[in-house]
């Protein structure tokens, strides 16, 4: 029998093979994780369906795979041999200068009609589903994937669907009839930036290649749609955090002989959520699909999360039903398993607003990107003693850094404005009942 790809989440109709865990010859035993599969930026294991052995493994580590795709072959004990397919055999120097004969006419699918006519659309602003080659090829021959209907679960793009696109245009071309369908204009992306050329470094001393991991790709191109996509704006404002560093002392001590870290962040969630009730337009997203903004009445915030393989966002639920306690206690947990990479793919969805805490390594002001389709993040430095004139006498305080950045198509600067200021006030005034509860 052949273990494939199971259907992994809502939406989520791709993933990319992490690591595998058996070998051809391998028995293994029902339940028995095979492999592990990376989405988006979590690592979720593939537990096998029987038991068996190993005939044959259809994938390597990093190879991206879809729904439905042949992972690993099983086989009974014994018979992994019979089950494996037999090897291709190699080719002659003669017969490989000799080349195939082209497939007929007939045997090709017919290209789609109307080929121009379809539009892909998407809410979030996401491009059609593809793999990385359909789109380079595309890119190359300046063609825009949104007017290709895919094929695949998911309408996911293959090169098939490639080719039969360029056939129907070809055709169109030749027919020369005012009718004829017109060849797509090169994306914007196509034509405003180049390809990329590749830059021999190793001419001015040593270097270490190391490969751009799946994780890494995933950031870097959210990054990019959120950074080209919102017009960003950041408000920096400074708050004096003397009244919270004297709750977490006073309190900090008892929480630690409960097994729980009383860190800044849940005092940060906790006046997040207070300004986000009075100026809930920071807790909505924009729906460029209906020309609506979404005001939702949940208070779900992620919380980035500094690991070895990148920036990863974990969403804490509910965090206006929760005491500061519990908050610490879900956001100490939450943080180990991300570092863990044992997150699962759910936990990093349906935020509402993002926190990005740089505090604990040192950082000061900076310029967050906004977690699209969210419309605000705040971005926290570190604490430090600043003088400050307090009475009239000059005095050191513990000075904290904010950085709110936000989305000018949904946010003005003069709310932006009253909402840090809120979220000042209640830092500055923290209720200590808060800490009793």
């Amino acid at each position: 029998m052949d273990v494939r790809v199971p259907r992994l989440a809502e939406g989520v109709e791709s993933a990319t093979v992490a690591n595998i865990l058996v070998a051809p010859g391998d028995k293994i035993e029902k339940d028995q994780i095979i492999l592990e599969l990376e989405t988006e930026k979590a690592v979720g294991p593939i537990p096998s369906p029987a038991a068996g052995e190993v005939a044959r493994i259809h994938v390597k580590p990093g190879d991206e795979v879809s729904v439905g795709q042949p992972l690993i072959t099983l086989a009974e004990s014994g018979r992994a041999e019979k089950a494996a397919p037999a090897e291709a055999k190699p080719q002659s120097a003669a017969e490989s200068r000799t080349p195939r004969p082209a497939a007929p006419e007939a045997a090709r699918p017919a290209p789609p009609p109307a080929a121009a006519a379809y539009r892909y659309e998407s809410a979030s602003g996401v491009p059609p589903p593809a793999s990385p080659s359909v789109r380079k090829i595309a890119g190359e021959l300046g063609i825009d994937l949104t007017r290709i209907k895919g094929s695949e679960r998911g309408g996911r793009i293959t090169i098939a669907d490639l080719r039969n696109y360029i056939a129907a245009l070809q055709q169109g071309a030749a027919a020369a009839t005012p009718t004829a369908v017109p060849a797509p204009a090169p994306t914007a992306q196509a034509a405003e930036k180049p390809a990329p050329q590749g830059i021999d470094f190793s001419r001015w001393g040593a270097i270490e290649k190391k490969p751009l991991t799946s994780i890494r790709r995933t950031i870097g191109q959210r990054m990019h749609e959120s950074w080209n996509a919102i017009p960003h704006v950041t408000q920096f404002e400074d708050v004096d955090v003397t009244n919270v560093t004297n709750l977490r002392k006073n309190y900090g001590s008892a929480s630690a002989t409960k097994g729980k870290h009383l860190t800044l962040t849940p005092f940060v969630l906790k006046a997040v959520v207070a300004a986000l009730k009075k100026y809930p337009v920071f807790n909505a997203s924009l729906d460029e699909a209906s020309g609506e903004i979404v005001y939702k009445k949940y208070f779900h915030i992620g919380v980035a999360v500094d690991t070895e393989a990148g920036l990863i966002v974990p969403v804490l639920r509910d965090v206006d039903k929760k005491s500061l306690a519990a908050l610490s206690e879900e956001l100490n947990g939450l943080v180990e398993r991300t570092r863990k990479r044992k997150i699962s793919l759910e936990e990093l969805q349906g935020g509402s607003f993002t926190i990005s805490n740089q505090g604990g390594i040192g950082g000061g002001h900076f310029t967050p990107i906004i977690n699209k389709p969210e419309v605000a993040i705040l971005g926290i430095g570190r604490s430090s003693l600043k003088p400050v004139a307090k009475d009239g006498k000059i005095e050191p305080r513990p000075i904290l850094p904010l950085c709110l950045s936000y989305d000018h198509r949904v946010i003005d600067g003069a709310d932006a404005v009253r909402f840090i200021i809120e979220l000042v006030a209640t830092l500055e005034n923290f209720p200590e009942q808060e800490l009793k509860g």
